[in-house]
């Protein structure tokens, strides 16, 4: 089956095509593109088949796609098929690549994607991030950035555009973080800040954690809440296969739903907010522990040796896990939860309480509850891959680049 397309952000991947000549082309080359590269390597009759299209109508596709290098002929399909044997078509590991950047309170990272989807370079620097001011932040993760092109180029790979995953909210402008409390970072444009000769991508790293979990997740349903967890709580909401975004695109902030109004102070100024009761932090303090380097290795271990106190502040967490979901859940009957971040490596401590209370709190039937096997990897991947998902959507454009 086709790939479907997915919207990454207005700016980004999925934006409508003209419904003209110039944009139906435009469309069936993204068919022809999307159709490669997930069941490929496929003949040109196999293609023809699988999108609706005459064989003459593909080849002359095809052959454009191949000239812009986005497509290869691998050489004759293997034999024991019916008729003459075609070129088998295949999306090359050379070529344009997507660049996924995360800032991290704790880290930052960079990977380069290729159009296969598999990861070629990566660079990352553990190191706290908060209430360091934005510029030498952006300037350390803009070295990694340099040392993933070069590591891609030596790959034959050439970025063609970068996205960046921030924890905190993200103007529609695609490139300004309005507030990452957790950074104390405030109005910050950071298409002023990085590399100029990539075009841009800025979003909130729960959305790009639910666009991986959409995109390479295990069965994940086109409906669904995608909740993770790193200092703070991101949420990101998907509906029919595309981002929730809410009028000025702050959609999905779950970590500051107040669970217990009269609780402690949160840092966005409000009081009892989720991420003081379910953050890796928030967690540790419950638990009477020192935030250490590995703070989910560190809580994973000791609640797996049965450690009674780490047992606890987990239960504690699920449960305010559970509380703040339900809200979201009898408003907009997904199809299920997806733990991811954190949450992914403390879910055999988490799920109980946490399904407990969804249960006991929600109008209709049980909503699922599932844990993402890309874990803290979600928005670094969903980042690169939505460059990679902009390439596949319309090739042209980056043909008319080249």
């Amino acid at each position: 089956m086709t790939a479907p397309l997915h919207e990454a952000h207005p700016a980004g991947p999925g934006r409508a095509l003209p419904d003209t000549q110039q944009g139906m082309r435009r469309r069936n080359l993204a068919r022809v593109m999307h159709t490669v590269s997930a069941e490929g390597p496929l003949s040109r009759a196999a293609v023809a088949s699988r999108i609706g299209l005459t064989r003459a109508a593909v080849s002359t596709l095809v052959d454009e796609l191949i000239r812009s290098g986005l497509l290869e002929e691998l050489g004759p399909e293997r034999p024991g098929r019916v008729g003459r044997p075609g070129s088998a078509l295949a999306v090359p590991g050379r070529g344009p690549a997507g660049l996924g950047a995360e800032i991290g309170v704790d880290h930052l990272a960079v990977c380069a994607v290729d159009l296969r989807g598999e990861v070629r370079a990566r660079a990352v620097r553990h190191g706290t991030n908060r209430a360091r001011s934005p510029e030498p932040v952006v300037a350390e993760l803009t070295e990694l950035i340099r040392r993933v092109v070069a590591e891609g180029e030596r790959e034959g790979l050439t970025p063609v555009g970068l996205a960046v995953a921030v924890p905190g909210l993200v103007a529609r402008d695609a490139r300004t973080v309005v507030r990452a409390p957790n950074l104390g970072w405030q109005d910050v444009d950071l298409s002023v800040l990085l590399p100029q000769e990539f075009p841009l991508l800025v979003d909130n790293e729960a959305n790009f954690g639910s666009l991986a979990e959409l995109w390479l997740g295990d069965g994940t349903p086109r409906d669904f809440l995608h909740v993770s967890a790193e200092i703070g709580i991101g949420g990101a909401v998907v509906v029919d296969g595309r981002l929730l975004r809410g009028v000025r695109g702050f959609a999905g902030e779950l970590g500051h739903v107040p669970v217990r109004p009269d609780g402690p102070e949160c840092v966005c100024g409000g009081r009892g907010c989720l991420e003081q009761y379910a953050g890796e932090e928030a967690v540790l303090r419950a638990a009477g522990l020192e935030p250490d380097g590995d703070r989910v290795g560190l809580l994973s271990g000791r609640a797996a040796e049965g450690d009674e106190d780490v047992r606890r502040a987990l239960r504690d967490a699920g449960e305010a896990l559970g509380i703040a979901l339900t809200g979201a859940v009898n408003l907009l009957d997904p199809e299920g939860v997806v733990l991811g971040g954190a949450l992914a490596g403390l879910a055999p401590w988490l799920l109980p309480s946490l399904e407990t209370e969804l249960a006991r709190r929600t109008a209709g039937p049980a909503c699922p509850v599932s844990v993402s096997r890309l874990g803290s990897e979600g928005p670094l991947l969903g980042a690169a891959h939505s460059v990679v998902r902009a390439v596949l959507d319309d090739p042209a454009a980056v043909a008319a680049g080249a």
